[in-house]
Formats: structure tokens, C-alpha cells, sequence
């Protein structure tokens, strides 16, 4: 709640805590066991930011944060909130925000799409979870790329990639160094799997620009970013990388401005836990530097998890403001949880934090902000204000007619399919009239000898019975031997014509040698296909 031009975020019978938007900006932690009520505060921060005129970002995991779009009503716990705190000489008024809904799945709002050159090898590495060696494939896959000009925009064009890179590493491993073809099969095997998550769906163009999550609307209230994550949480490694490209983009992106009077953009990142378990210490340092950082391009940060001991140390040092909602210490673990959030805060003489975590009301908290000197203030339990939009998830139709009148659905609403690696490297192929020299010159010599063995063997009958006003369609002999290899057995011209003992032979030798050979031959066919390699 937005009132004496700071944010509300609590009461008690004693005191108020406010935020100070001027530090709003030094991030933030929101804890608690669920159902505890941290998705309420998440609401409240939500709203309080947009009422300052700050656009929002935020992750709905169960559907319940949509209620941010429609307009809030009473109970009797609001009621009494409002009537013990005075809530509403303070300001307190139901109403709805301004809301954009996304999903990377173009289902329950604006498709949420990436390029794989904008994502880069680094951030795709974790999702796909690859060893460093695999790691470093997929590093001089995106390197080949840049310098031949090829864009990797979706799947197929990592894929296409991938097999040029394998298929011509005698000419990359000079300049990049080993090129393992066992590497590039995990990669492609690993590929499937992010497929099957979605992955056609989130990779790809129009891309999202971020600017357009940083905007107001014509009353000046930030506009509040919800994207849907019910389906998304189902892969966490999609969902905390793309958090984690987001933040990244922001951070590199963004001009220093230095200290503001407001925040320029809040991010809340729910789940957190999901992006810091199993974290390798190369992606420890690198998220710590985008916290520690991004502050300074006017981006607060606020984390959303269980417990602050889901947290890097060295990323809790720097989140100040802190909301801590009931934590149970029902064993050893949960213990070692309760102390853990208890040392977190300025301790309070009135009373012991750690026992008060594990006696919390629902909508209760223990909070803790920094002051105007940008020191924590002594932690306060307190009862959070309620919300002023409607707690729980809105209509199907509602969210239909916001997703249908947004101004962003005609730029990120159709995919796009614009030239790149996929299609560069088809057409490089297609065009070149010499395919021929790529097939290695021991294979060559078997086509020869059978052009020489098709030259001996008289036309077969049945193809002397075709009427001469029926035009003949004259397969080479590379095709036919193509139509053998990658139609099953079969001709590519569809007929059955009978062979002499000879040509049997010769075709059965030819067959062989294609199996290296179709892959260059038939590049343009292949690409289709990316299966494994061979």
C-alpha cells in the first residue's frame, strides 16, 4: 500500500513499517513456509510499486497473482485490518492495476519468445546441463556462427549448426581445438529433451524486448509484468534461466543512473530455491555480481523462496529489506531454518525472532527495512496490509479480453520464422553446383563403376512398355542410389525395375559407401531429420 509517499507494508499496535522508495532499490527477500501468506505481500509490494509508478515483473506459480487485474473486495480479516490500522484514512481503496500477462507458452497470455543467440552457450549450458566438455562444443557451435554471419534463432538451427560443426571439424579444430562427435550427440539428445519441455515454443522470433516490460500506463502507474508459470514450473530450468537471461539483459542493457528516488523496475523472483540449487560456482559469481550491480541501474531485485538458507550467503548480504513469514520447526532441518532466518535480522529486544518464526499467524511477518541511511531497522512482527485487488485467480475471460486489447499482441502475438543458420545452410547447399567433390574420392570411384555397369545392362522391359508420348523422367545414377539409401531399399523413382547380377552387386557396394557419403550428399535432406549422428 502507497501512503505518506512510502509503502506500507505492515502494522502493529506500536508502529507502521514503511519502505523507503529511495531504497527500494537494495533488493529484498520474501520468506516463509507455504501458505503462510507470502504471495499476499508479494501483492501488496506489487501494487505499493505500481501506485509509485514503478512497472513490475513477477511470476505467477499457481494463477492466484493474476487477481492483480481486477478489483479487490472485502472479508471479515480485511475489515478488521482496516478498521484496527485505519487503513482507510491512509489511503486504502479497492481497485484494480494495470496488468500485462505473458507466458512462454502463448496460452494464458502475450508468447514469451528468445532467440538461442541472445539466450548464448553459457546460460543454455545450464539448462541443458552439460558437462564442461560438452559445454565447450556447444561454446565454438555459437563462435562458428558469429563469424559466418549464421544467426541460431530456434532448435533447428542449433541443430543444423551443431551437424555442420561436426561434419567440417577437420577444418574448425585447427582454430578452435577438438570438435568430439560423442559431445555433439549428448548435446542433440539433450535437445529433444528441452523440445519436449517446450522448447519450440520459447526459442525463437519476434524476441522479446524488454523495454516493453518497463512502461507505464496513461494514469502512471506501472504497468505489472505477470507471467504465467503454472505449466512453466513443470521445467525449472527453463524458468530460472530465463529469469536469469532477464536479469542479465537488464543488467547489461540498462544506462547507470545512479541513486534514484524510486526504483526504475522491480523484479520478483519466485521460486527462487530453483535457481540456485545445484548452481556451478562460475553461475554463483556471476548472479552475485548482477545483484550486487544492477542497483545502480535502478532495478531492485526482490527473491521469493521457503527459507533464506535457499539463498547464497553471499547474495543474502545484499538483500536489505526483508519480509519473514512463519517458518515450522518440526525437525533438526527445520530448525537449523528457523536459526538461519532468525540471524538474518537486527534483533529486536522484546522478544526472541526464532521463536516468534515459528508462532506467526498467517498474514503475519517479521520485518526488517533499511532506513534513510541505509541501515536495517530492528526487526518488527507485524500484521501485512491486505491487498487492495482481488485475492485469488481472475476469469478465463477477463484474462482473455486483457491479453486482446493489449497494445503489444500485434508485435509479439504471431511467430515468426525469418532466414538463418537452418535456412543459410540449405541454401548453401543448394546452390552448389560442385556437390559432387564433397563426397569423399573412394566412394566416387564405386558411383562410377556403377554408371559403367547401368551403361553395359540393356533397358529393362518393363520400361520399354512405357508409351513414347509418356515423357520419361531419367534419374541420374546418384539419385537412384540416394533413393536406396534413405527410401528404405526402394528406388526414388518408385518403380521395381529388374536388376542383373552386376548391377546388384555394384548397387550393394555403393550402398555401403553412401552411409558416410548421403551426409554430404544430402545435406538438404538430412536437415530435416537431426537425428544422431552416425
Amino acid at each position: 500500500m502507497y501512503a505518506e509517499d512510502k509503502i506500507l507494508i505492515g502494522c502493529n499496535d506500536n508502529t507502521n513499517v514503511f519502505l523507503s522508495p529511495k531504497l527500494a532499490n537494495r533488493h529484498g527477500l520474501i520468506a516463509g513456509a507455504t501458505g503462510t501468506g507470502k504471495t499476499v505481500t508479494l501483492k501488496v509490494l506489487a501494487e505499493s510499486f505500481s501506485d509509485l509508478g514503478v512497472p513490475v515483473f513477477m511470476a505467477d506459480m499457481k494463477g492466484d497473482v493474476s487477481g492483480l487485474a481486477k478489483i479487490g473486495s472485502g472479508n471479515d480479516f480485511i475489515t478488521k485490518n482496516r478498521e484496527r490500522y485505519g487503513l482507510d484514512e491512509k489511503g486504502f481503496k479497492f481497485k484494480e492495476y494495470p496488468v500485462e500477462f505473458w507466458d512462454l507458452f502463448g496460452q494464458k497470455g502475450l508468447p514469451v519468445r528468445v532467440t538461442l543467440s541472445e539466450m548464448g552457450p553459457v546460460l543454455l549450458s545450464k539448462i541443458l546441463n552439460l558437462s564442461e566438455a560438452q559445454a565447450g562444443v556447444l561454446n565454438i557451435v555459437f563462435k562458428v556462427a558469429d563469424e559466418k554471419s549464421l544467426p541460431i534463432i530456434d532448435l533447428k538451427d542449433l541443430k543444423s549448426m551443431i551437424n555442420h560443426v561436426v561434419e567440417n571439424k577437420d577444418a574448425y579444430e585447427g582454430e578452435y581445438g577438438a570438435i568430439a562427435a560423442k559431445s555433439a550427440n549428448t548435446i542433440l539428445r539433450s535437445l529433444i529433451t528441452l523440445e519436449d519441455q517446450g522448447g519450440n515454443d520459447f526459442f525463437g522470433e519476434p524476441a522479446l524486448e524488454l523495454e516493453d516490460f518497463i512502461q507505464v500506463d496513461d494514469n502512471g502507474c506501472g504497468v505489472i509484468n505477470i507471467l504465467d508459470a503454472q505449466k512453466l514450473s513443470l521445467s525449472p530450468e527453463i524458468y530460472s534461466t530465463f529469469l536469469l537471461w532477464m536479469l542479465s539483459n537488464l543488467f547489461e542493457k540498462l544506462p547507470e543512473v545512479g541513486d534514484m528516488d524510486k526504483p526504475k523496475f522491480v523484479f520478483f523472483f519466485d521460486e527462487a530455491h530453483l535457481l540456485f540449487d545445484d548452481m556451478s560456482p562460475e553461475f554463483g559469481k556471476k548472479i552475485e555480481q548482477i545483484v550486487r550491480l544492477i542497483r545502480s541501474k535502478g532495478v531492485g531485485v526482490y527473491f521469493i523462496s521457503q527459507s533464506p538458507a535457499d539463498i547464497p550467503d553471499d547474495i543474502l548480504a545484499q538483500l536489505g529489506n526483508r519480509v519473514q513469514h512463519a517458518l515450522h520447526a518440526y525437525t533438526p532441518k527445520d530448525q537449523k531454518a528457523v536459526k538461519v532466518a532468525a540471524e538474518t535480522f537486527r534483533a529486536n529486544p522484546d522478544f526472541d525472532t526464532a521463536e516468534v518464526i515459528s508462532n506467526l499467524g498467517i498474514g503475519q511477518a517479521l520485518v526488517s527495512v533499511l532506513d534513510e541511511k541505509g541501515v536495517p531497522t530492528v526487526v518488527e512482527q507485524v500484521d501485512i496490509v491486505p491487498p487492495q485487488s482481488h485475492i485469488g485467480a481472475i476469469e478465463d475471460d477477463l484474462r482473455s479480453e486483457l491479453i486482446n486489447i493489449s497494445t503489444l499482441k500485434s508485435k509479439y502475438w504471431d511467430a515468426l520464422d525469418s532466414e538463418s543458420a537452418y535456412e543459410l545452410l540449405l541454401n548453401k547447399i543448394d546452390s552448389n553446383p560442385e556437390i559432387e567433390s564433397e563426397v569423399p574420392a573412394e566412394t566416387m570411384e564405386v558411383i562410377e563403376e556403377v554408371k559403367a555397369q547401368q551403361q553395359e545392362v540393356p533397358q529393362a522391359p518393363q520400361q520399354q512398355e512405357v508409351p513414347q508420348e509418356a515423357p520419361q523422367q531419367q534419374e541420374s545414377v546418384l539419385e537412384g542410389i540416394l533413393g536406396t539409401v534413405l527410401g528404405g531399399g526402394q528406388p526414388a523413382g518408385g518403380k521395381k525395375a529388374k536388376k542383373s547380377e552386376a548391377q546388384k552387386m555394384a548397387e550393394k557396394a555403393a550402398t555401403q559407401a553412401m552411409n558416410t557419403a548421403a551426409r554430404e550428399v544430402t545435406k538438404g535432406i538430412m536437415r530435416g531429420i537431426f537425428g544422431q549422428m552416425k
